[in-house]
Formats: C-alpha cells, structure tokens, sequence
C-alpha cells in the first residue's frame, strides 16, 4: 500500500507514525499505571485475587484508549514536522512547491483512521467495557469472586460461622493456620483447628463449598463440664455461601449508553428531563471530542515550526497545555448539560467554535504569513527568559572553581 504513494507521502508517514504510535503507549501507560496502583490498593484490601487488576484494567483500555489517540496524533504530527523544520528539509520542500496543504495529506489520512476507531471506541466499545469495569468491582466488594474471606481477620459466614485464616498461599489454594467456629442445628458449638485447608466446588450445589481441612482437632461443647475432642487428618467442612444480590442492569451512568441508547433517550419524549438532558450532553461530549481531532493536524503544523535559526522546543509543551485544557473545559460543560443548567449546544459547541477558530488562525498564520510565527510572541519570551537563567547560572561560579582560562592568561 505504501509503495504506490509518492515517496515524500511514504517519508512524511514514517516521520508521524513512530512518534506518534509511541506517544499513545507512554500515555496510555501512565494512565493505566496510575489506575493499576489504586486497583492494587483496592483489591489487597478487599482481599481479592491479583488477576482481578489486570482484568479491571483491560476493561479500561478503551476508555484511556480515546484519550491517548487524540494526544498521539497531536504529538506525532508535530515532531515529525518539527523536524523537518529543524532539519531545514521543510524549507527545502516549500521551495519546491510543496504547500503545508499538501504535506498534510497523509497526516489527514492517518486522521481519518483514527477518527473511525474512535468514534467505536467512544460510542460503542467503551460504554460495554466501563459496564463491565463496575460489575467487577461490585464482585469484588460483594465476594463474588472470593474475596469475602480476609486473611488474619475473623469472617462470619451465614450468620453461624466464624473463621479466620492465618496465611494464604499460591493465590488462596492453599490456606494455612485456619480456625472455625461453627454452631450446628442442634445448638452445639464446634471449635475447629487445622494446619491447612483448602477450598473445593461442589458439584450438586453452587450455592455450597467444601473447606477441605487437613491435620487439626475438633472441640464439642456437648453442655457436660468434659468437651468431646477429635483429632483428624482431613474433615471436609461445608460452608453455606452468602446470596449475592445480582449486579445492576446496564445503564445506571450515561456513559455506559452506546450510541444507539443515547439518541433513543435523549431525543425521546418519554424520558424524564433530568435523564434526557444528561443523554444529550454525554452525546454531545463524545461527538465534540471526535470532531476535534480534524484540527489536531492543524494545530500541531502551527505549533511544529519553530523561529528561524532557533530548536525550541515551546510548541510541544503549548500543544499539550491546550489540548488537556481543552478537554477539562468539555467536561465542566458536559456536568454543566447534565444538571440542566445550560443548554449543550452553549456548553460544548461553542467552546468548540473558539478553540476551532484558534486554531485556524494559528495555522494561517504559519501557512500564508512570510515568516509568521503562532506564538511568535510566547517565543520572544521564552528566549529572553532562557537567557536570564543561563546568564543566572553562569554569573554564581562556586567557591575554589577555577578561575576561565582567558582571565588566566590576562593576568
């Protein structure tokens, strides 16, 4: 496919593809990694197994995905062009007639590609897997997958058991130091010990599980002053399990509608207000995030080009601080639709219209202006201020540095 473009088409995609693809693994990274910590924390203290994390953060790719994508094709767009300009070859290919509309061409085609995976991302996918995200969540805080029983803390199971469990090894299949205390239909009341144990289905009653309990000792209070005791190599303890209520239908949030779900809701007459306008707003959000990423080429040319005879790196950071703003403000105007309290077309769009216009302008100005520069004046600034640090720095010479050669040489 690539062989059939112009080469210069082949060299710009190789340019944006590489920063680009590894701009969206580090931001995808650092956010799943923050999330991973606190999911850590979540899981120990609920007691739940580890393979619980990596599940609850696969269900949140799709959702850090939509955001990473954007950014990535931001920021591979600007560096490749950023170093065409540093390298001169930009100046080489505008004096041979290549226009900046021109070499956006692959960067708009690599656009629409992304464009179409995250309108199934944020329409379709990530709703689903946000919906799953909450059901683990709840599985884990109710028990439902094993994480009702806490190691060194003493647990009360259908009201007429108390176990505790003094280590856990191999991820829960082998316990260690249990001891149980059991009261039986008949009023006496079991105190059982055991070295270890272990957990076992059962077949005839999912409802059941067997605690499989290996050399310990049974303690019968009969009511007599003289207990009943027996000594076991291995007693098979049944254990009643809690009723779990089932987790909610899909749904309780606006973001877990997928598309379909949103315009029959938000547009629909027979929805209450409050659930119509939230509906409207998250659609409204989705569709302003997606329609943004058109102009990321745009802004990204407009930030790339540094001044003549200068390497400043000013315009990545800029491109970062106004696209992050950027999408803090469609979240205030998203919660701002959803209370009711302003109309989504002023919440959202018109945010829109001025940062699109922004925008515009920007790239015009590097475009068609002879030596017109987008934060031209930004730039001023952040040479002159550079320079006052550097000359900072160089005037406060630590105690016993050697003196600069030419000053030795004066003397």
């Amino acid at each position: 496919m690539l062989k059939l473009l112009p080469s210069i088409d082949r060299y710009i995609f190789r340019l944006v593809i590489v920063p680009m693809l590894g701009v969206f693994a580090l931001a995808a990274s650092l956010l799943m990694l923050d999330k991973m910590l606190r999911l850590f924390d979540f899981v120990a203290v609920e007691g739940g197994p580890v393979a619980v994390v990596f599940k609850m953060l696969g269900a949140l790719i799709p959702e850090y995905a939509s955001l990473a994508i954007p950014l990535g094709l931001l920021l591979g767009v600007l560096l490749a062009f950023r170093k065409l300009a540093t390298t001169s070859e930009l100046d080489t290919m505008r004096a041979v007639g290549l226009s900046y509309n021109r070499l956006l061409k692959i960067p708009y085609a690599i656009t629409l590609v992304l464009v179409a995976v995250n309108i199934a991302l944020v329409f379709y996918i990530q709703p689903i897997s946000r919906y799953y995200y909450e059901q683990m969540e709840y599985e884990l805080r109710s028990g439902a997958l094993g994480a009702s029983i806490k190691v060194g803390e003493f647990t009360t199971l259908a009201d007429r058991m108390a176990l505790r469990i003094e280590a856990s090894e191999d991820e829960g299949r082998r316990l260690i130091g249990i001891f149980a205390r059991v009261a039986n239909s008949k009023g006496q009341v079991l105190s059982i010990s055991a070295r270890e144990g272990a957990f076992l289905a059962t077949r005839d009653s999912p409802d059941t599980i067997i605690l499989r309990l290996t050399e310990g000792t049974i303690i019968q209070d009969t009511g007599s002053k003289t207990p009943r005791v027996l000594s076991f190599s291995r007693h098979d303890l049944p254990i009643d399990l809690p009723a779990i209520e089932a987790f909610r239908a899909r749904g309780d949030a606006t973001r877990e509608y997928i598309l379909p779900e949103l315009l029959s809701i938000g547009w629909s007459g027979k929805s209450a207000p409050r659930e119509r306008d939230a509906s409207v707003a998250s659609f409204n959000f989705r569709l302003v995030e997606i329609v943004m990423m058109f102009l990321m080429p745009l802004l990204a040319v407009a930030l790339a080009i540094p001044p003549k005879r200068s390497t400043s790196a000013l315009g990545v950071f800029v491109s970062i601080v106004m696209v992050v703003a950027y999408h803090k403000v469609n979240q205030y105007g998203e919660d701002v639709a959803a209370l009711g309290r302003l109309d989504p077309i002023l919440a959202l769009w018109v945010p829109f219209m001025i940062f699109a216009a922004l925008i515009l302008w920007m790239y015009w100005r590097v475009a068609y202006v002879p030596g017109g520069q987008a934060i031209g004046a930004l730039e001023t600034v952040f040479a002159k201020l550079s320079k006052r640090i550097a000359k900072l720095f160089t005037r406060r010479r630590p105690r016993g540095h050697p003196a600069a050669p030419e000053l030795v040489a004066a003397e």
